[in-house]
């Protein structure tokens, strides 16, 4: 009975593992059944989604991204909505999180989705996982305080490494907002050595609700980055000031399956064609204006075809 069921057990892994590999798919595949899964965690102005009547819509410089890469490859687009702790999964087929400081993977299940595409930061920790294509957007993580705080901002030093340690060294016994598995996470930053209190929501959030929470709860500042900050200081500009960077410049990326070379290529030969005919930053002046205030050099750089 024991070596019946060992045999079973045995079976059914090398079964699931098989049918990873078929769902899979790269770009051959995707072209051949006519469309493609874009996965996608509501992020900013990356990836909205409100309600119409009993009918959820998505919109977004992510959304409309992969909705045009979709018709660039000569397929159909479908959206497939995710969640921080879930995303990795539904792509690879074995999700992976980032705790203590190392990868920690998931049992096998199916795969979902062809793309990650929802203003996805570049990590160490993710490469592991995914391969990124070439990096679209800058950013960053600052440090969002509440404007009754007694924290002030910082005045820049010119060194972003000097900033980031200014910063730091006002955070002892302050309470900081963070949230595990994204790019707010406090194990990124070394939070805990600053002697912060630092406060993780008991409820998944969404980044873009951090603000919100912060404002309704007793916390002092919040760690955000560049996206959701330039949307909450429009949003809410006599609640929230900005104090200074927590991290060095990130940039963010499309993520792939490491099976799916060939789609990653068309990705970035797609993103060269819409950078060179400015078509690209079009579509980031709609969704983030102010973004040019701050990174033009970044964007006038990537339009030139020079990346960082």
């Amino acid at each position: 009975m024991k070596s019946r069921f060992l045999i079973q057990l045995l079976l059914f892994f090398i079964l699931g593992a098989s049918m990873t590999q078929v769902m899979a798919r790269d770009l051959a595949e995707i072209q051949a059944e006519g469309v493609l899964r874009h996965l996608g965690v509501p992020y900013a102005n990356f990836v909205s989604q409100y309600s119409e009547g009993n009918k959820l819509t998505h919109s977004g410089l992510d959304i409309e991204l992969m909705q045009n890469f979709a018709r660039y490859l000569g397929v159909e687009y479908e959206f497939v909505p995710a969640t921080w702790t879930s995303v990795f999964g539904m792509l690879t087929g074995r999700n992976g999180q980032f705790i203590n400081n190392k990868v920690v993977y998931g049992e096998p299940e199916s795969i979902i989705g062809d793309v990650i595409a929802n203003g996805f930061t570049i990590f160490d920790w993710r490469k592991e996982i995914v391969d990124f294509s070439d990096d679209y957007f800058p950013s960053a993580v600052w440090l969002v305080a509440r404007t009754e705080s007694n924290l002030n901002p910082i005045t820049p030093s010119g060194s972003t490494l000097r900033d980031v340690r200014m910063v730091k060294g006002m955070l002892k016994e302050r309470d900081i907002l963070a949230m595990k598995q994204s790019c707010l996470d406090p194990d990124l930053y070394n939070l805990y050595a600053t002697q912060a209190n630092v406060i993780l929501p008991t409820k998944q959030l969404q980044l873009n609700e951090m603000v919100p929470f912060l404002l309704n709860v007793e916390a002092e500042a919040t760690l955000l980055d560049v996206a959701d900050s330039l949307i909450a200081i429009d949003k809410w500009p006599s609640a929230i000031k900005i104090i200074g960077p927590i991290s060095d410049e990130q940039r963010m990326a499309v993520g792939f399956r490491k099976q799916s070379p060939e789609l990653r290529k068309a990705f970035n030969q797609y993103l060269r064609q819409i950078r060179a005919d400015g078509s690209y930053n079009k579509l980031v002046k709609k969704y983030y204006p102010t973004v040019f205030h701050y990174y033009q050099d970044y964007f006038d750089k990537s339009a030139a075809g020079v990346h960082k």
